[in-house]
């Protein structure tokens, strides 16, 4: 029994520290997942170390890994960008190309890839930044669909159109190819997640992270304080950016080829769905967002087209077949009912219970004190 006068987060306080180490234990888990024979129903369609299931979990992670370090951008500088997805696009591609065009080794080329990324989002970061707002962001938005048309419009026949083009297998690491070696891939993906969310949570703490705050909440009062926004925001822009070439790497092992569809300015917006969906600005809340995006898209995916959906009156099948339209009904859910974002539950939860023991505490402290005997003067 606690004592009288205990609060509750003193009686807690045990479990609380001992939750601060469920990352870890999440990434231990992650990492001995391909061993595991574990059945996950409604879930995945297999168990959770078959090949698909890795595959799936490996693009949900990458997916997680992609908004956490969009949220660079959007939550801790206030950097609303329509081209994100740019820069993971040019890793894809100039990481292939330097292996199909240029014969290089798979680690030159990705080294290539990332380094014509990051080169690419100085320069366009140091033209988009010199406007704020949604001056901004249509200037990204501009830089987005110009490379989206330049890749569809496949110059020389180097990016191959809308069919895009198959990574040479003969470039790539014997441990990354067959689907006998999907275990190294999702390891990869492992991989990525850990560098995204270690390269965030040092740059968040860091005194440029700190500036990165006031400057969303304030921009006017950091130049008051002698201090230059557009260094800093710039600095925001290519790490994200050069996240997100890594990215793009990263994808190119897990589907084996550079399709248009990533240099989309519909990628980028599914980047920001994912960070609203998850929590923007929360340390966790994006990378929850994007996994839960990621999966959702492949498994409503299923069930659109699946027998139940097929059977429905055509008033209810048309809608319930596209997948769109299944996610977005989950997305307008979430912000309605959640509104800060998955990550934010807990705390709301948190809040609701001390609200209502504050209710309930003021009620009984209400009723005047019955007296113990005799009669009223």
């Amino acid at each position: 029994m606690p004592r009288t006068g205990e609060s509750f987060t003193e009686r807690s306080t045990p479990i609380h520290r001992a939750l601060r180490w469920w990352p870890i234990a999440l990434l231990i888990v992650l990492l001995v997942a391909p061993y595991s024979a574990l059945p996950v129903p409604g879930l995945l369609d297999g168990p959770l170390g078959s090949p698909g299931s890795l595959q799936l979990i490996a693009l949900c992670l990458l997916y997680g890994a992609l908004a956490t370090g969009y949220d660079l951008l959007l939550g801790r500088t206030g950097l609303l960008s329509f081209g994100h997805a740019l820069y993971f696009a040019t890793g894809l591609y100039a990481t292939n190309l330097a292996m199909l065009e240029l014969r290089l080794p798979f680690v030159a080329a990705a080294l290539f890839g990332v380094a014509c990324a990051v080169v690419l989002a100085l320069l366009l970061g140091s033209v988009s930044l010199r406007v704020t707002g949604i001056g901004f962001s249509m200037v990204t938005l501009a830089f987005a669909q110009a490379g989206s048309i330049l890749v569809q419009r496949n110059p020389g026949g180097i990016t191959g159109g809308e069919e895009g083009r198959s990574a040479p297998a003969d470039r790539l690491p014997a441990a990354f190819l067959g689907i006998e070696n999907t275990a190294n891939l999702y390891w990869i993906a492992v991989a990525y997640l850990v560098l995204t969310v270690a390269a965030v949570h040092w740059a968040v703490g860091s005194p440029t992270g700190r500036v990165w705050e006031g400057i969303k909440e304030n921009e006017r009062r950091v130049e008051v304080l002698g201090l230059r926004p557009y260094g800093y925001k710039l600095v925001a822009f290519v790490l994200a950016g050069a996240l997100a070439a890594v990215g793009g790497v990263v994808y190119l092992l897990l589907t084996g080829g550079a399709t248009p569809q990533a240099a989309t300015s519909d990628a980028t917006l599914s980047l920001l769905v994912m960070v609203v969906l998850g929590g923007s600005g929360t340390r966790w809340g994006p990378l929850l967002g994007g996994v839960l995006y990621t999966w959702a898209g492949h498994r409503l995916g299923d069930l659109a087209n699946s027998a139940a959906i097929a059977d429905l009156p055509a008033v209810l099948r048309v809608p319930l077949s596209q997948p769109l339209f299944l996610l977005g009904g989950l997305f307008v859910a979430v912000v309605y009912l959640l509104p800060g974002g998955l990550a934010r539950l807990p705390a709301r939860i948190r809040a609701a219970r001390s609200n209502r023991s504050a209710r309930l505490g003021g009620r009984a402290g209400s009723h005047p004190a019955r007296p113990t005997g005799g009669s009223p003067a």
